[in-house]
Order: C-alpha cells, then structure tokens, then sequence
C-alpha cells in the first residue's frame, strides 16, 4: 500500500485523458483558451495501461477518467476496457459534463465504468449557458437521462456552487436529484488559476444546515466513492447530498488521491504544485521496478495541507490542466 509522509493510504488516482472541452465553465478555463497540450505529448493508452498496472501493483484500488472532457479522447472506451481488467484496479468511474454521453453511455458501461460524476451546475437554461460558454442544457440533461438508462449507479450530479450566480438553484437541484434518484454534490469553488479565483466563492456550511432541515436529511455513514465529499442522505435512502468543502471545511487529512495529467505529470495537490514527469521514464525505457520506485518517490513530494485560504494566488494553473 502506498503511504506518504503523514500515513495517508492513497489508493485513489484521478486520470486526464485530455485537456480539451467542449464547454469553457467559468471556473475552469479561460475563455479563447487555446495552450493546449499537443498530441504527441499526450500519454498513448499503452502507456497508461503500463503505469497503471505500476500504480496497481502498489495498492492503487480506484481510478477516475477525467479531463478537460473525458469523452472528446478518442476511443477513450477502448482504454476503459484496458483499465478495467487490470488485476487490483476495482473501481473505474468517470467524470464528464455530458454533452457527449448519449453517445457513449453503453459502451462505458459495457467497458466497465461503474460510476458517472456528471457536472451540472444550473437547471435553468441561461444561467447554464452564462456558466459553461454555450447552449448545452438539452444535450447535458440528455446525457444524464442517457446514464440513467444505461444503468449508472450512482450518477452523481456535482454542482459548484457560487455567490450570486446559481446559489439561488441549490434546493431545486437537490429536489431534481431526490426525484431521479442522484446524488447531488454540493461544491464550494476553488481559487485555482484566475479562473478559480474570479468566481464568487460561497460558504457551504449554512446551505448545508438549511437543507438537511428542509429535506430531513440525517448523517450518512456509508462510503460513496473514495471522495472527499461528507453526506446526508434522505431518510428512506433514495438520495444523497454530499458537500466537498475544500476551504470552509478542508479535507486535506484524509486525502487519498493524486491527479496524473494528459502529459504524464502527477500533481499530488490540487492547492500545491509538487509534481513528478512520468513520460521521461516511460519513453525512456523504464523498468517497471523503475517505475514503481518513481511513484514512491513522487508519493513522498505529497504535502500535509493546500493552501487555498492562506495563498489563494498561488496556484497559477487552472483546474483542466490538472485534471478533475
């Protein structure tokens, strides 16, 4: 099992497939954004599969398809199949916005995706343009009907929530995932890049307090992903509301996780930059001892903390570049 500095397990990697989307969420990516990776760049499936197995071998349990938009690479449900047999690995999941799901939504499941994070930050069709940059709200509500049908579950529905801009939508969001039975995540913004930064940051505590009164919500025990999210749950257990708190309430001691970037770059801190180059190793011939050394060794650069309310200008890149 791979243990850092501070005795965390990390079991958990957050894998980017590409850094590109179809939607420019204000919070995400600057618009006319265009310093993109290239393609030659990009790690190839067999060299994921290759670090992967590394990673499994080491006590890597769980892995999350993210970007940019997942479902823009290429026969990403080809490398879906590939993660999902490798021995050790026992829960893929994907993070998409779903424009592209309707397409996709079987194949993931026959792939072996188990699990959909879908982001959704607004039920109103303005609001939702103003956020993600264009008219997505019917192909997004689509897609999500698209992994219901499929046979996705939990989908959950992970809405940042900002000041003014949709915090007026919460409680409708939270009726809409009780009705279809999703899980709704409430998530304050962070202030990663410029982007992050010039988003109105909203408290969760006091949503979190009215709506487990309004919907009679209790504290819910059981694990629901390997996240960071803390959850109430509906009292008949149809439905989740889950709260991912990165600045009121950080989570940072029981952090689990570590981004590996389209490029091959693991980032061990959204708040932090300590980072480790895998496509060195992997196009330079690399052993796989070599390669579980250097994830060891990258493990170790893990920092105790973020520091999102000491430092908000810190971090410079934004949240596509990391990966979500």
């Amino acid at each position: 099992m791979l243990r850092d500095r501070f005795g965390r397990s990390i079991e958990y990697l957050r894998l980017s497939v590409t850094d590109r989307c179809d939607l420019r969420c204000t919070y995400c990516m600057p618009t006319g954004f265009k310093d993109f990776e290239e393609p030659g760049d990009w790690l190839t499936f067999d060299e994921i599969e290759r670090l992967l197995r590394a990673f499994a071998r080491l006590g890597t349990r769980r892995v999350r398809l993210t970007g940019g938009e997942p479902l823009l690479r290429r026969h990403v449900t080809s490398l879906a199949t590939r993660i999902a047999a490798i021995e050790g690995i026992d829960d893929l999941s994907m993070s998409t916005n779903a424009t592209q799901l309707r397409r996709h939504a079987q194949a993931l499941r026959l792939a072996g995706v188990k699990r959909l994070n879908v982001s959704l930050d607004s039920l109103d069709q303005a609001c939702m343009r103003s956020i993600t940059g264009r008219d997505s709200h019917a192909q997004v509500m689509d897609g999500i009907m698209a992994g219901k049908e499929a046979g996705f579950d939990p989908i959950k529905i992970n809405m940042v929530a900002m000041r003014g801009v949709n915090d007026g939508e919460i409680d409708r969001m939270a009726e809409f995932c009780i009705k279809h039975g999703f899980v709704l995540r409430l998530i304050e913004v962070m202030p990663m890049g410029q982007t992050g930064r010039n988003s109105a940051y909203l408290d969760l505590q006091p949503v979190r307090a009215r709506l487990q009164q309004r919907f009679d919500l209790v504290p819910q025990a059981l694990e629901l992903g390997g996240g960071p999210a803390r959850y109430l749950a509906t009292r008949d257990g149809r439905s989740n509301i889950g709260f991912i708190t990165p600045l009121s309430q950080h989570f940072c001691a029981t952090c689990n996780r570590v981004r590996l970037s389209v490029d091959g770059t693991l980032y061990m801190c959204l708040g932090q930059e300590e980072k480790f180059e895998f496509r060195p190793l992997l196009r330079g011939g690399a052993s796989d001892a070599e390669l579980e050394a250097a994830i060891r060794e990258a493990i170790e650069l893990k920092p105790q903390m973020h520091e999102f309310s000491a430092r908000p200008e810190k971090i410079i890149r934004f949240m596509s570049q990391t990966g979500g």
